[in-house]
């Protein structure tokens, strides 16, 4: 039988962290990755940039290692409002494969935990691979673990454990791409002379190439300088008013002529979100091309394998993190977050969203990482109430849960 110090299910942001972070401690990690990849949201849901979080944020040795590593490869930048968040996601597969195998952590792709046996002092599981070309046939030895990690993002091992769940509650995912080819020069160009909102529109020289930032939602509420270009182009037919619900795009580091589209947000779906996503993708590219100075030879270069899931399952573990905890700032013992960033629940209703800024910072306890015994969660489906939840599941914070889950379980 093989064992492991640790078995973690999910190859994501948190689940990455937690891998490095255990075995640059001396212990034995196994990462069970679903797909091809590593790096969840931001390789497979195109979730770039990482937003920015608090300048004392904790545990974030391994962020400022995948930085690194990504600067090194041309794959990272430093905006200028001093996010180092702003990763090319391609590059990130490589960079990932890079640190978890120098580590010393064990990888296996396209495999699946299918059978887990709790013991006294540790779990059997079971794996199912499934990749044909390279089946191994060790995996079908059942493998013990004293720890293990539930980072599926919708909390898949805490299902199979029947552990307990909270009150289940939504928002809309998006199904993100990216558009290369674009004149980045004029596009900014234009961008900064018709916007001069700094909150919505921002452009830079970072080694000369330029980076920029803009926005738009259908929310009346804001005044969006973009608003009367989607409302003609709607008019027009060129895109449905659904499509215009929300609209924010980056530029994609190291790659000048790309810009990556955090949309569409889906929020009425009658038949697939991927069927529909993609046919709403295809509108969007045709009004940047027709509407947008820059993208008229522009085109699309990638759509997201996965959705852009905000919430979805959260385990009820040894404690549920509130919102009032996040907005008191309150104090914990052992906090493996450390975040100013705000409570943001998007709706598919106009003038429905909440972007609740906090004005202190807040911290996450290691008790909410906690399900029972030796069973431990990390991501998105953590132990929090839903409006925390929406301030904690930014890229940095899944990082630094992992990262400070590791640390937590190398002492113990």
């Amino acid at each position: 039988m093989n064992k492991y110090d640790i078995v973690i299910a999910g190859g994501g942001t948190a689940g990455c962290a937690c891998a490095y972070t255990a075995a640059k401690l001396g212990l034995k990690v196994l990462l069970i990755e679903k797909i091809s990849f590593l790096g969840g949201s931001i390789t497979s849901s195109l979730v770039i940039p990482a937003m920015k979080t608090s300048s004392n944020a904790i545990n974030t040795e391994f962020f400022d290692s995948l930085y690194n590593k990504l600067e090194e490869m041309g794959g990272a930048i430093t905006y200028i409002d001093g996010n180092k968040g702003w990763f090319n996601p391609e590059l990130t597969k490589i960079a990932l494969d890079t640190l978890l195998v120098e580590a010393g952590v064990k990888i296996e792709f396209e495999s699946s935990i299918s059978k887990i046996e709790e013991n006294l002092l540790s779990y059997i599981v079971t794996i199912e691979d499934d990749n044909i070309i390279t089946s191994k046939q060790e995996l079908l030895l059942p493998i013990e673990t004293k720890y293990i990690v539930d980072a599926t993002g919708d909390a898949k091992i805490c299902q199979k454990l029947n552990c307990e769940f909270l009150e289940k509650k939504s928002q809309p995912v998006n199904l993100r791409f990216i558009m290369s080819g674009v004149n980045v020069n004029k596009f900014s160009k234009w961008i900064m002379e018709f916007d001069k909102d700094r909150e919505a529109t921002t452009s830079c020289d970072i080694d000369g190439k330029i980076y920029l930032s803009t926005a738009y939602t259908w929310d009346e509420g804001a005044n969006w300088a973009l608003r009367p270009v989607f409302k003609q182009a709607i008019a027009d037919g060129v895109i449905t008013e659904a499509d215009s619900n929300y609209f924010q795009i980056f530029s994609v580091a190291g790659t000048p002529d790309s810009i990556a589209f955090n949309c569409p947000r889906l929020i009425k779906i009658s038949q697939n979100p991927y069927i529909e996503g993609r046919a709403s993708i295809f509108r969007l590219s045709n009004f940047c091309k027709k509407c947008l100075p820059g993208f008229e030879n522009a085109y699309i270069s990638s759509i997201a394998n996965t959705l852009g899931v905000r919430v979805s399952n959260r385990v009820k573990g040894k404690y549920i993190y509130t919102a009032d905890d996040l907005r008191c700032g309150k104090k914990f013992e052992n906090p493996v977050v450390i975040s100013n960033y705000p409570i943001d629940v998007h709706s598919d209703q106009k003038d429905s969203s909440t972007l609740e800024k906090v004005y202190q910072e807040y911290q996450l306890p290691i008790e909410s990482l906690i399900v029972k015994n030796n069973l431990f969660v990390i991501g998105r489906c953590i132990s929090a109430d839903f409006e925390a939840q929406a301030a904690l599941r930014i890229i940095p914070s899944c990082f630094s849960m992992g990262e400070g889950l590791a640390k937590y379980l190398a002492k113990k």
